[in-house]
């Protein structure tokens, strides 16, 4: 049986729902999980016994596709099938039908029109995140399940930014499991994990293909995900500065917003347009107490040889230093006051983006994350921006107030 050996995010979520959503990297085992839940809704408890479903719709970008991955893939529904209960495929009708009946039959979400009419009690879409007709063929097949008690639809798709998967995501009928492709590590190359990994670990792509992860970009955001792609480098270029940023949260629960923590460092020699920083790392903590972060705020300066702690003090005040320095009396410190909205002091750090002057770590997904939810009309993202805010203040202090923050720090012994 099926369920005694698959993955977690392979098995249906126990409860309600009306859409099953599958989301993970390549290889993570989606297309497996798919066939064996069309299997479960099929197959009664004999050979010829009906299941709890009779028509099933299988969609996918193309026919071909449906026929290669879903229907006869090495992962698709007939090699899943035991022999006593293997379905047939009749290429003159494009249908896979079992010994007890049951019937899927195989459409193009290029033609969504070819949903109109037929009905179904269940339904398989496969990368819907690609689908160019995306929104059009998802509500065809939501009129045509109309068949049974409760018909239901399972979605497995690497994820991608198209408005008709996040709609999914955001209705109060679907559910979803998710997995990197590093989960099924025991059926994949040992080869292709470590290749793909150095390649594209993260990146934006390796976020999306690997990590299984939906990485939004807001219309009209300060900082594109093709932006940051540009900015990825590979290797640390010589600094003579390197401030760690920490826009710490307003309480220090668990359920608190994460406390910023970011590392950037700079060769701020010559003229300044000629200066250019780094993103080192984003060494943000979640949950912590306020000495928890403080001492992850010293310990991110110690890692990278940092010269300066720059921390916002719109919300302790002079208890920010006072805590940091509890922890090291001697750090060289730097309070800074918030006195304009969050999108006005990030478009100037923005704008050193377009003119190539940052580059980025791999390993900043988190951060990147915020940083293309932040557009000209402000924060479109939940809760704080918290890793961009320590960004911004890092940047602002090496690259933007010379005359401020922007030379070199002595430390008083």
């Amino acid at each position: 049986m099926f369920e005694f050996w698959a993955l977690p995010h392979q098995l249906p979520p126990r409860g309600a729902w009306k859409t099953w959503v599958i989301m993970g990297g390549r290889g993570a085992g989606k297309t497996r999980a798919g066939s064996e839940w069309v299997r479960a809704q099929v197959e009664g408890a004999g050979p010829g016994d009906p299941g709890r479903c009779r028509r099933v719709a299988l969609v996918g970008e193309t026919v071909d596709q449906v026929r290669e991955v879903m229907v006869m893939g090495e992962s698709g529904i007939i090699a899943c099938s035991p022999p006593d209960r293997r379905p047939e495929w009749h290429m003159t009708r494009q249908q896979l039908i079992w010994p007890n009946g049951a019937v899927a039959q195989v459409f193009s979400a290029h033609d969504p029109e070819a949903m109109r009419g037929p009905q179904f009690d269940a339904a398989w879409a496969d990368e819907l995140g690609k689908w160019k007709k995306g929104a059009e063929a998802w509500d065809q097949l939501q009129f045509a399940l109309r068949l049974g008690q409760n018909p239901q639809a399972v979605v497995t798709t690497t994820p991608r930014n198209v408005g008709v998967l996040k709609a999914i995501l955001k209705n109060p009928s679907s559910v979803v499991t998710h997995a990197p492709t590093e989960a099924n590590r025991a059926y994949l190359a040992e080869s292709f994990l470590t290749e793909v990994q150095a390649r594209y670990g993260g990146s934006h792509l390796g976020r999306q293909e690997l990590e299984g992860v939906l990485v939004e970009e807001e219309e009209g955001a300060l900082w594109t995900m093709a932006m940051l792609e540009a900015a990825r480098v590979d290797a640390v270029p010589a600094f003579n500065r390197v401030v760690v940023a920490v826009d710490p949260p307003v309480t220090g629960m668990k359920s608190s917003d994460a406390c910023g923590i970011v590392v950037v460092g700079a060769d701020t020699r010559g003229e300044p347009k000629d200066w250019r920083a780094v993103v080192l790392e984003d060494a943000s903590v979640q949950g912590a107490s306020p000495e928890g972060w403080a001492r992850a705020a010293l310990a991110a300066m110690e890692r990278h040889g940092a010269d300066r702690l720059v921390a916002e003090v719109n919300q302790g005040g002079d208890l920010v230093e006072r805590l940091v320095r509890m922890v090291d009396p001697l750090v060289p410190y730097r309070g800074v006051h918030a006195t304009r909205s969050k999108m006005l002091r990030a478009e100037p750090v923005a704008a050193l983006y377009e003119q190539g002057r940052v580059g980025h770590m791999r390993g900043l997904g988190a951060l990147e994350d915020q940083m293309v939810r932040m557009t000209a009309t402000g924060w479109k993202g939940t809760g704080s921006p918290d890793r961009l805010d320590a960004l911004v203040w890092a940047l602002t202090d090496l690259m933007l107030n010379p005359l401020q923050g922007g030379r070199p720090s002595v430390r008083s012994l």
